[in-house]
């Protein structure tokens, strides 16, 4: 007799309604399984399945971090489902973004990372079954899945906190019991994660060898910067220790969260932290720096730093990117991040939406060209950053000469210029890469041409992702040329700023290699040394010697180094920052004002609303009602 599986969606349960069961049993169709391993050509294609789970981090209404929280937002008529998020509308009937059950994540497909891990287990119960399969390329598939599932689980945990582990599909004749499954304790979820990726990592390839067909494949030095970032999310203040939960048990009275601080997380952060440094560069990793003698365009000074930025995201396969999402192809970002107009003629281009608009409170983010707060930089006018100024040929290559734009604008450090698109910028690329081809520059007070001339595609506060988009990209009247590219989930500059941030919570300012790892991304960004620049340009010059002033500075360092990147939203809500910063309100400029005097006034466009409950998603009404055994989240 065939062994009968039961497949087990959501958290264990899928509800299907009053008269029908929860289950989805499958009994006599399981042939369809036994012909998905009787051969390798058909186990590898469900090895690929495994990997089409993988959220689609490049699309703008898909990924929960770009407009969630505060980094990019939307007008009236272009709603995503994080958007509805970001403006207070998460509910727990029929939840947004719903990675738990699969549901309300925009158009296209969805994904439920519970189905997700489901096929992973059936493919890990089944792989072994392979008789056309060689050892080494059954063990590699084996650790490529387990990656898979660690990562479903920990996508889960991000959002959600404790959740319930799916380490096996459950068999046909499981107890009622069984089936209706309870959530673990948190610290027993990342330690399962970690689990996972330590099975998988000895047996993953050290880089892809096979570039032309396997790219955007997990390797060790992936594997290893994902257990950073998990260990690094375990020990952060959402998740250890965290008093907001100390009260927070399933129907058993079991604890959800250890409401004691260890830092025993934080070192076996650092640990991991180290481990893939090490791994990621013995490979061949390295940041990004644009190559003058690769290319064939002549570049000022500021120009190379800026395509340091730039590049390091959108150039596909740059040795930067430790972790590059194939199946992810950076298209529709690229759109909603383009300014309409940017070249007059093209205006009316129907090809391009320039949508995603950057807030006011996250260009001041930045530093000034000294490497400090704009707040804290002696030299720079903070208290006059609203006023007038027209540019000149010193900032040529920055912001258009003669044109008058916010002191805002000026002495910014270059990853301002190479993040942000703004009214007066310069805009390198697009088909101009030489001065003399006179480069395009943004213009987009109201009657200009990036101005708002259609009512569902323009950007509410006057500022644009240019980092987002590839500098080859070419627009003309009719049509928009993209250079796509994979979207990086995970490139080298983030992980050292997680290791810098963890050997600051283990070991405090006393540690020189956290300041090295914080200096390298800097220098990157043409910016002076830590120590160097507060010393000389901040009013706070000791902000560097203590444990919390350094905090301080690497978080910021994460803020702008990976801004627009998906790591923002999910850095506030580890940090416990959230609270504190999404409840600012969303301000722009007046978009609607001909004049510099008037559309340089910083206009509300939103009051955020966000309380401690919104650090962790709902989970559905329906999952409630059909699994007596799973809790809510606290305070929906």
């Amino acid at each position: 007799m065939k062994k009968r599986l039961i497949y087990i969606y959501s958290s264990a349960l899928i509800f299907l309604g009053a008269c029908q069961s929860y289950l989805d049993i499958v009994p006599d169709d399981i042939a369809t399984v036994e012909k998905s391993f009787n051969m390798r050509v058909s186990a590898e294609r469900f090895l690929f399945s495994c990997y089409s789970y993988l959220p689609k981090l490049s699309n703008i209404e898909k990924n929960p971090a770009f407009t969630s929280g505060d980094e990019i937002w939307l007008h009236e008529n272009y709603k995503t489902p994080g958007w509805e998020i970001a403006r207070g509308f998460q509910n727990v009937v029929n939840p947004y973004l719903n990675y738990w059950q699969g549901t309300r994540q925009g158009s296209g497909a969805a994904s439920d990372l519970y189905q997700a891990i489901r096929d992973c287990n059936i493919f890990l119960e089944n792989v072994e079954s392979v008789p056309d399969l060689d050892y080494s390329e059954r063990v590699r598939w084996i650790a490529e899945v387990k990656f898979l599932k660690a990562y479903y689980h920990f996508f889960l945990i991000r959002m959600y906190g404790p959740i319930p582990l799916k380490k096996e599909n459950l068999p046909i004749n499981a107890d009622i019991d069984d089936v209706k499954v309870r959530r673990d304790p948190v610290d027993d979820c990342f330690d399962y994660i970690v689990e996972l990726l330590d099975e998988a990592e000895p047996d993953l390839p050290p880089y892809i060898s096979s570039e032309a067909s396997e790219l955007g494949r997990i390797t060790q030095p992936i594997a290893l910067s994902l257990k950073a970032y998990v260990l690094v999310t375990a020990a952060s203040p959402l998740f250890n220790g965290n008093p907001d939960y100390a009260n927070f048990r399933d129907k058993q009275g079991n604890l959800l969260f250890n409401p004691v601080f260890s830092l025993e997380k934080w070192q076996k952060a650092k640990d991991a932290c180290r481990d893939a440094v090490d791994a990621c560069e013995t490979v061949g990793h390295r940041l990004y720096y644009y190559s003058q003698s690769g290319s064939q365009y002549n570049v000022s000074p500021n120009i190379r730093t800026q395509m340091n930025i730039r590049n390091a995201v959108t150039e596909r396969w740059n040795d930067e990117i430790v972790w590059g999402h194939s199946n992810s192809m950076t298209d529709n970002m690229q759109i909603q991040s383009t300014p309409r107009g940017l070249d007059p003629a093209t205006r009316a281009n129907q090809n391009v939406h320039g949508n995603a608009a950057i807030p006011l409170k996250i260009a001041a983010q930045f530093y000034t060209m000294n490497g400090v707060p704009i707040e804290e930089d002696v030299d720079w006018e903070y208290s006059d950053r609203f006023a007038l100024k027209t540019g000149t040929a010193a900032e040529k290559d920055l912001i258009k000469e003669g044109y008058t734009t916010a002191k805002f604008n000026f002495d910014r450090e270059q990853r301002y210029y190479a993040t942000l698109g703004f009214d007066g910028g310069i805009w390198y690329g697009q088909g101009r890469f030489t001065e003399s081809d006179t480069w395009f520059f943004v213009s987009a007070k109201k009657g200009d041409p990036a101005s708002n001339v259609a009512r569902d595609k323009f950007n509410v506060t006057g500022i644009w992702g240019k980092k987002l988009v590839n500098y080859l990209n070419v627009i003309g009247e009719t049509s928009y040329t993209r250079e796509q590219y994979p979207w990086p989930i995970i490139r080298l500059a983030d992980v050292y700023l997680l290791y810098a941030e963890a050997l600051n919570e283990v070991d405090g300012p006393t540690s020189p290699e956290v300041f090295e790892f914080l200096d390298l991304v800097r220098t990157r960004a043409g910016l002076p040394g830590v120590k160097e620049a507060w010393e000389q340009h901040s009013r706070i010059q000791d902000k560097p010697d203590s444990r919390d002033g350094l905090r301080e500075i690497i978080h910021q360092e994460r803020l702008i180094e990976l801004a627009l990147e998906g790591q923002r939203y999910w850095d506030l809500r580890r940090w416990k920052k959230s609270v504190e910063v999404l409840n600012a309100p969303i301000t722009g400029w007046d978009i609607e004002q001909k004049t510099p005097e008037g559309y340089y006034r910083q206009r509300v466009l939103y009051n955020q609303t966000f309380t401690t409950k919104d650090y962790l998603w709902p989970i559905g009404e329906n999952e409630l009602l059909a699994n007596k055994n799973t809790v809510q989240n606290p305070g929906w």
